[in-house]
């Protein structure tokens, strides 16, 4: 097949249109169905149905373009080894994560890799679905669990729980449980037990749930969840390591809590020598090392 012609079927699968094919790829529209017409003469198949809202792949076309993404995929994977050859630590790291631990643990944490490496750019994708990192989905994953995925470099950083936290203020007014037989008259903030999510928090959340609690309030992340508490909505269900930044915050029933979750970095093999995928790891290193003596002083 020809290379040519099938850069350009990509692009055109990709926008649904050979207008913003054209413009992305800098030919005229009428070149560009030239091209996808002899690609489809030289396959003897139709790739597209033509509609007047744009273009819709065929059964065919879907095949096709399966391939051709793992193909540029490949290619940008080859062409990040290219570039991680050079001794600088810069150009773009797509770092994936949950959105709870994301945004309540590392991205208040990130000043000080970008102090480190300024011109560093990092593409942070908050996310409670699993990307593939062998197909470069991103560069480098942090899971609330053992990837699955073969020829992946793993790392195990830390453990967590799942507890439960109200305000000072909260407290003050609705008063203090004492035992778990006493959350009923309070409001539980939390995440539905059928949310994507570790499942040791939801077992948590079950177990709370079956108690008949007089209100409750789901929020699909942990960040929500966390906003509601801080606003005295009530009691949440939340990660420990979210206590560091939230003064606030106090402890409930101190014996209620999950099992241990493990948190695991982890990254392709093909990005072994990746000297921003280093950097990045070492930093999430330095920063897990700082937090543990934190919570172990």
């Amino acid at each position: 097949m020809d290379w040519d012609k099938l850069r350009i079927f990509h692009a055109v699968a990709d926008k649904g249109s050979l207008t913003h094919a054209g413009e992305v790829l800098h030919l005229s529209q009428s070149a560009v169905s030239r091209q996808i017409r002899a690609l489809e003469e030289s396959l003897a198949v139709t790739l597209f149905h033509r509609h007047a809202r744009g273009l819709i792949l065929t059964e065919q076309g879907e095949l096709l373009f399966e391939a051709t993404t793992q193909m540029v995929q490949r290619l940008d994977a080859t062409a990040a080894r290219i570039r991680d050859s050079e001794d600088e630590v810069l150009g773009e790291l797509r770092v994936t994560t949950t959105t709870g631990f994301g945004t309540l643990w590392l991205a208040p944490r990130l000043a000080r890799l970008y102090e480190s490496y300024p011109n560093l750019k990092i593409d942070l994708m908050l996310e409670e679905r699993v990307l593939d990192l062998p197909m470069r989905e991103a560069d480098v994953a942090i899971r609330m669990k053992e990837p699955s995925q073969a020829d992946l470099i793993r790392k195990r950083l830390m453990n967590i729980r799942m507890r439960l936290f109200a305000t000072q203020d909260y407290l003050d007014r609705h008063g203090t449980p004492h035992s778990i037989e006493e959350m009923g008259p309070h409001r539980l903030i939390c995440q539905h037990p059928g949310t994507p999510q570790v499942a040791a928090g939801a077992n948590m959340i079950q177990q709370l749930m079956a108690r008949d609690l007089a209100s409750i309030l789901h929020v699909n992340n942990y960040f929500g969840v966390l906003q509601g508490v801080l606003n005295h909505l009530g009691i949440g269900v939340l990660p420990d390591y979210i206590t560091e930044g939230s003064p606030h915050l106090r402890r409930v029933l101190e014996d209620v809590e999950s099992v241990e979750v493990p948190v695991f970095l982890a990254y392709p093999e093909e990005l072994r020598h990746s000297k921003r995928v280093a950097a990045f790891r070492d930093f999430v290193l330095d920063e897990i090392t700082t937090f543990r003596r934190a919570h172990h002083a």
